[in-house]
């Protein structure tokens, strides 16, 4: 799905900046060995990430609070580039702003958690956007429902990652049934996922994660269960 970008002079300013500072910066060996690292999905720069982010304040500074239409227009162009680093900027810029976006901004985090997908920004994208969103707005949590039987493999990993940081507000009964929902996925993200998503619920309730990898371990995958249940 293709999403206008809106007319933004903030993001005008943003994007001047950044790719004039990003590029002076970059290192082709890092940036190959990035590339491979992250089995040539998309190609690099070559930036480390404590350089990135000093850059990234570097580019923002003085830069007036955005909004919505800021943050969508920023993270849009961001993505239009193709080295990543510009991609995390965008993820970053979303995370640090999200507080004052409504939950009308997960279809611009569904385009890119759907475009030039990777573990590296979905995760970002899935934890610290689409989770603060939906924790916002909880009848957005609809939204999920359907992410979670999605045959694009992100945005499943998105719906099972959203609650990540939500700790006590976590919604158990919907983690655990999207983790049965995808227990049988072949995918290693999938099956990663889902121990993660279990295993970051155990530090706030151990005895119901236990509990339920007890009762599912059959038809949880192994990797899943191991995950799970590493910090218990």
């Amino acid at each position: 799905m293709t999403l206008p970008v809106p007319r933004s002079a903030l993001a005008d300013t943003v994007l001047e900046r950044l790719t004039a500072t990003y590029p002076a910066a970059a290192d082709p060996v890092r940036a190959r060995e990035a590339a491979a690292y992250m089995k040539g999905v998309v190609p690099f720069l070559g930036i480390r990430t404590p350089e990135r982010r000093a850059l990234s304040r570097a580019v923002l500074d003085g830069t007036p609070p955005p909004t919505e239409a800021d943050c969508t227009a920023v993270a849009l162009r961001c993505w239009e580039l193709p080295e990543r680093e510009y991609h995390y900027f965008a993820a970053d810029y979303l995370r640090r702003h999200v507080g004052r976006c409504s939950s009308e901004l997960i279809p611009v985090a569904h385009r890119l958690i759907t475009t030039v997908s990777w573990w590296d920004t979905v995760d970002t994208l899935a934890a610290h956007v689409v989770g603060a969103l939906v924790a916002a707005d909880p009848g957005r949590a609809r939204v999920m429902d359907r992410w979670i039987g999605d045959d694009d493999i992100w945005v499943a990993r998105t719906a099972l990652l959203h609650q990540l940081r939500h700790k006590e507000a976590t919604d158990e009964e919907r983690l655990f049934r999207y983790c049965l929902r995808q227990s049988g996925h072949p995918d290693f993200f999938i099956r990663k996922a889902i121990g993660w998503s279990l295993r970051e619920y155990a530090k706030t309730a151990p005895d119901a994660v236990r509990d339920f990898v007890d009762s599912a371990r059959g038809r949880l995958a192994p990797l899943s269960v191991r995950e799970a249940l590493k910090n218990l």
